[in-house]
């Protein structure tokens, strides 16, 4: 009987045992964690531009200073500042009237030194008749003298007489050679009068916009004073003046051999406007290492403004390259890396080689194939083989 109790009792706590073992197997094994959310995106391969970016300052095409060529008192202002004007258009009067005596007067003059050389031409033709005549009886009193038909004391005089007339010839012809410099200079005389008095209408050496208007009607202006009248800055076309590293120049120099590199200025919270780059400088600045460029924009819109800072980004070439969207760039202790999603929804932490960042972008030189799927958002639960439930993908 005893036996048979302690046989019963023996299987009781086999049985028991073996009941506690498979509930502590039980315990020991978690539940498969559930799938991470993610947002993902595929790394595409296109043909992305090489682009060197700068902040821009904007410069008038051509600036010019107006000021007065002569002095006198302001009568009227035909343009109002701030606005276009034409080249040619009028701007300013000045008072024209002691200039328009002026040039009566250096047109009396003129009158007065023609006069004279219509007279000193009259003296050389009469003159000139007088001294073919003396040759006339100089040539017959030499016949009568070979004949002995007259003294030789009195072909003398008639001799003495042609030479006399010759002298006086020539004596009439410096004086009209005389007379016509001093009506040259006289002319000289009045072209700069009549010069003085264009002087009087100052106008527009350019296309381009007026700015503050510094002398009003009324004030009496002296001949190229230092202070001027009004600026004209040149608007269409116009530059944008930037500086890149030096690094840069070796590039710049072979694609702008080229052909022609294009420029971009942005405007903060505006449009853009397409320009190309007409000016690399001849010396790099010792004090920062930079390069100046300038490009031309034609600007027809009036978007830039001179004075302005515009983001400007230089555009050397385009080549293929692969590239993922820069919030799917994660930093690491090996380096920077993304999450590679598989064809079985867990991901694998990969590192990578980014390369230039564009607006929204970066290009990675390596570690990446195009067409593989990157994490964008929810990094931040995952782990290297963690299971991931892509937003907005369909349900098997």
């Amino acid at each position: 009987m005893k036996g048979w109790l302690a046989a019963v009792t023996l299987v009781t706590l086999t049985i028991g045992a073996a009941g506690c073992s498979d509930r502590a197997t039980a315990q020991k094994v978690p539940p498969a964690p559930p799938a991470v959310p993610v947002s993902v995106a595929e790394a595409a391969q296109r043909t992305v531009p090489l682009r060197v970016s700068a902040v821009g300052n904007v410069q008038a095409y051509t600036t010019v200073s107006v000021k007065s060529q002569v002095a006198g008192e302001i009568q009227q202002v035909h343009f109002t500042e701030g606005r276009d004007v034409r080249r040619g258009d009028l701007l300013f009067t000045i008072d024209p009237r002691p200039f328009e005596a002026a040039v009566r007067q250096a047109e009396a003059a003129l009158g007065q030194r023609q006069a004279e050389v219509t007279q000193a031409r009259a003296n050389v033709a009469r003159d000139v008749a007088q001294q073919e005549w003396a040759q006339v009886q100089e040539r017959r009193y030499n016949e009568l003298l070979t004949k002995e038909l007259i003294a030789r004391e009195q072909y003398e005089q008639i001799r003495t007489n042609m030479s006399a007339m010759e002298a006086t010839v020539r004596a009439d012809r410096a004086a009209e050679e005389n007379a016509r410099a001093a009506a040259a200079a006289a002319q000289a005389t009045v072209d700069n009068a009549r010069l003085q008095l264009a002087y009087t209408q100052i106008r527009a050496p350019i296309d381009g916009r007026t700015g503050n208007l510094l002398v009003q009607r009324g004030n009496v202006i002296k001949a190229n004073e230092d202070n001027p009248m009004v600026v004209i800055a040149q608007v269409r076309p116009i530059y944008v003046s930037f500086s890149v590293p030096e690094q840069q120049l070796a590039a710049i120099k072979r694609y702008q051999a080229a052909g022609t590199l294009k420029v971009e200025a942005r405007v903060p919270n505006q449009a853009s406007a397409a320009g190309t780059l007409t000016f690399m400088n001849n010396t790099v600045d010792p004090n920062t290492g930079t390069i100046q460029l300038k490009a031309t924009f034609a600007n027809a819109e009036n978007l830039l403004w001179p004075g302005q800072f515009v983001e400007t980004t230089l555009t050397l070439t385009s080549e293929p390259a692969i590239v993922v969207p820069s919030h799917a760039i994660q930093p690491g202790q090996q380096g920077p890396f993304v999450f590679v999603v598989r064809a079985d929804s867990t991901v694998e932490s990969r590192k990578i080689e980014p390369g230039r960042r564009l607006e929204r972008e970066t290009i990675v030189t390596r570690g990446l194939n195009a067409g593989e799927r990157v994490v964008t958002d929810g990094q931040l639960r995952l782990v290297p083989g963690a299971r991931v439930d892509i937003k907005g993908a369909p349900k098997s």
